[in-house]
């Protein structure tokens, strides 16, 4: 499901979110997790990433104003949090609709707008929303599940996608595919 979640929504957020003007920070875009903490006990594996604007500002302290270290320090400036959930199971079926429809239900605010919505048998869903205050995107999510994964991911702030494809890997933010799809639109 990684795989395919890094090629389906790599080129779509390049392409949308490049092209939609960033800025508003407010903390209306923060997706309220808590009602899957029961997943843990069933997980084999779980990830819970908590960076809050005080922990952004400390860490990005840590970058110079130099080369990509400056990119991704311009980056956080602009993120007033990154939050992660993401819980693997070893058997099908250990968590309900009922605990996905309680993210989606947040994300049918008229504040999100979902511009990518995959859906697959075999290799699960994946769901990516904008929060959007006017025509400026203030929040990101993306909400994938298959048979023995449920993953919740998002942004809170400013989201500009040339720059959040930096912080891949760091974080806590997933490898999403940003950099190699940016590369290939290059070339093409």
């Amino acid at each position: 499901m990684k795989l395919l979640f890094q090629k389906l929504t790599a080129p779509l957020l390049l392409a949308v979110l490049l092209a939609i003007p960033v800025a508003a920070q407010t903390q209306d875009a923060r997706l309220q997790t808590g009602s899957l903490d029961h997943l843990a006990a069933k997980a084999s594996q779980t990830v819970d990433v908590n960076i809050d604007e005080r922990l952004i500002r400390m860490a990005a302290k840590l970058f110079s104003d130099k080369g990509d270290e400056k990119e991704i320090k311009e980056l956080l400036i602009g993120i007033k949090g990154i939050y992660v959930r993401s819980f693997e199971f070893e058997n099908d079926g250990q968590y309900t609709p009922a605990d996905v429809e309680a993210i989606r239900t947040q994300l049918r605010q008229p504040s999100w707008t979902r511009f990518v919505n995959f859906t697959s048998k075999k290799e699960g869903n994946v769901e990516v929303y904008v929060a959007m205050e006017g025509e400026k995107i203030n929040g990101l999510a993306v909400l994938a599940a298959d048979d023995r994964e449920l993953t919740v991911v998002n942004i809170v702030g400013a989201v500009d996608l040339e720059k959040l494809a930096k912080l891949e890997g760091q974080l806590g933010v997933p490898e999403l595919g940003l950099e190699p799809a940016k590369a290939k639109s290059k070339n093409q």
